[in-house]
């Protein structure tokens, strides 16, 4: 049986579960156990983001990160040593390919969604088009993390096609990964695309 490659990054208030070799399929809870259960909850979820070849079987866990205060504050931001592991071409291609899902589906619930999302119980929270541009920044912001610059109101598209070029080209003169970029950045998107379809009235 197909197993799923989990690791927990452990902060002091949350964990998240992440799971692996499926950039973007990560969920937070209280506790390591509930970490998993909302997981596995995302599974079906997930599955509508990236439907080709997803098979992921059962969870197996390989390890704890120490998480910091970004991980209370609500965003895994750890890397392990799997994060090292060699990409081959055709493995950074298809991880790349999972994040260029991620970004359709995230545009795709943009283009459907209401503009004015449903506030928090006091009034918090940002709407539609906020979520978006503060989804487009952070990516901006990442993007030396690989080694490549992209100026200020640079096109999402055109901001797009630079980090694609630079995940494929492999990291040179960068901070973080392959592996690790393209999963932070797939859960950024992701889960400010499932913010968005859950907050529609």
């Amino acid at each position: 049986m197909a197993k799923t490659r989990v690791y927990f990054e452990e902060g002091t208030t949350s964990v998240f579960a992440v799971a692996l070799d499926w950039p973007g399929w990560c969920r937070r809870a209280k506790t390591g156990e509930l970490a998993i259960e909302a997981l596995e909850e995302y599974r079906e979820r997930y599955a509508r983001v990236v439907p080709d070849g997803f098979s992921p079987g059962r969870f197996e866990v390989i390890g704890t990160l120490r998480g910091d205060g970004n991980t209370d504050f609500g965003a895994p931001s750890q890397s392990g040593p799997w994060d090292l592991e060699p990409l081959s071409t055709r493995e950074c291609s298809r991880r790349v390919g999972v994040l260029e899902r991620c970004w359709g589906y995230f545009d795709d619930v943009v283009a459907s969604s209401l503009p004015e999302l449903r506030r928090g119980p006091r009034g918090g929270g940002r709407d539609r088009d906020e979520v978006a541009r503060h989804a487009r920044e952070v990516e901006r912001r990442a993007c030396p993390k690989i080694g490549l610059r992209v100026a200020p109101r640079t096109k999402w598209h055109d901001q797009r096609t630079s980090i694609v070029t630079a995940l494929r080209a492999g990291p040179t003169g960068s901070s973080w990964t392959t592996r690790h970029a393209i999963a932070r950045m797939a859960w950024h998107v992701l889960d400010h695309a499932w913010e968005i379809e859950d907050k529609q009235h």
